[in-house]
Order: C-alpha cells, then structure tokens, then sequence
C-alpha cells in the first residue's frame, strides 16, 4: 500500500472543492459535493481512508458492500515485510504498531508487506472517493436489506475501475481447509513486488482473494433538506 500523497494530505473543506474542480468531474457533481447550501449535501475532508472493494471494474453501481473492508489509517507504513515475519513470529504476532497478526486471515500488499486486518463494519453513507488519477466520485453506499445485502453507486457515470488507485495491490490470504497450513513463510519473494493492476501471487496452503482498493477522501456530514 502507498503512503498517503501529500496533495490528498493538504485538503482542507476549499482543498476538497480544489481537488475536484481539478479532476474533470462534471460541474454539478463538483457543486454536490462542494458546495453548501439548502436542499444540497455538503462533505468534508478526512484523513485518507482506504476501502478494499469487490466488485466488476466496469461497474457503476451494484450490490455486495457488506463484504468490503475498511482501513482507517494507512495499513502499509504499519505493516511488516514478508522479510521480517519471523521477527513478528517472535513477537508473539504482535506488530510493534499494536495489531496482531492472525495466521488464519492476513492480508498483503504489493509489496509483500504484512497488513494488520481492516474493518468488515461499512457504515452506510456518502463519501468523496478516488483512485488518485483522473477521476473522482461520490458513492454511495446504501443501508443492508433484509438479507443483509448492501447496494452502493457511483455518480455521473463513473466507474469502479476509475476510482481504483492501481499501485495499491491487496489480497486477503486464508487456509484452504483446517489441516492446511497458510503460513507467510510459504511466500515467494521473488513474486513481489506486484506491477500495477497486476493480481497478487498465490501462496501455497492458502486461498486468496484480491480487493481493489479506493482512497477516501471525503464524507458527508450535511445530507439535503
């Protein structure tokens, strides 16, 4: 995972309505997200989190958001390198940034850095998303149904795989069954690191899944009257 960029760091809530205004997103959803007033919502800047995200790239809306993972705070500085695991096994699994490792669900980046494990809890709402490229968007995601199925959406016509930060690898690695052992050692280092938009490597004794991953950069904290 890349550290956070120091133009997404600098936001303030006029940076916010900046960075938009330079990202080619259409007036009026630069006025959404941007500007207050009645009747509009009105975001503000946060510390970037990041969203690891299933889904079809081409998608601008769809199901399954209950599934995704959440990341408060850069996990890739907090992490420890595949090099250094057997220091974190020493450790007792602990990471000197506090978390724990589990051996039976970890994460990676495309780096092979070890990542302390996101939060499952999505919270319905509206947030300023990017990839750190062309596009930004506002998504939505929605309240869980019955079924416990939450939808989510993109304004204005864009696309997951446009608000998809490709540098950012990540893949979520657990045992193939109860007897099977899904252990970092087991890596490959020369499988890393991952080129952009690459899929993560394979790691013996394990299933993986890859996420795509989204920058955070704002959330609604006015919704319209």
């Amino acid at each position: 995972m890349l550290t956070r960029r120091n133009a997404l760091l600098g936001l303030g809530t006029t940076g916010l309505a900046t960075a938009l205004a330079s990202t080619g997103l259409p007036a009026s959803a630069r006025a959404e997200a941007a500007k207050p007033g009645k009747g509009t919502p009105v975001f503000r800047r946060v510390r970037t989190e990041y969203i690891a995200v299933l889904g079809d790239p081409k998608a601008k809306s769809g199901t399954g958001a209950e599934t995704w993972a959440w990341w408060y705070k850069d996990p890739g500085p907090r992490g420890v390198h595949l090099l250094q695991y057997d220091d974190l096994v020493a450790a007792g699994g602990r990471a000197r940034y506090g978390w724990t490792f589990d051996k039976t669900d970890w994460w990676l980046d495309e780096n092979g850095i070890i990542m302390e494990r996101p939060t499952f809890d999505v919270v319905p709402g509206r947030y300023v998303v990017t990839g750190d490229r062309e596009a930004v968007a506002i998504m939505t995601i929605h309240p869980a149904d019955d079924t416990g199925t939450m939808r989510w959406e993109l304004s204005h016509d864009v696309t997951l795989h446009d608000v998809t930060h490709m540098p950012c690898r990540s893949a979520r690695y657990t045992p193939v069954s109860e007897v099977s052992s899904c252990d970092p050692k087991n890596a490959d280092l020369k499988d890393w690191p991952v080129k952009p938009g690459g899929i993560m490597p394979d790691i013996p004794g394990c299933n993986r899944q890859d996420y795509h991953v989204l920058f955070v950069i704002g959330r609604e904290v006015k919704k319209p009257a």
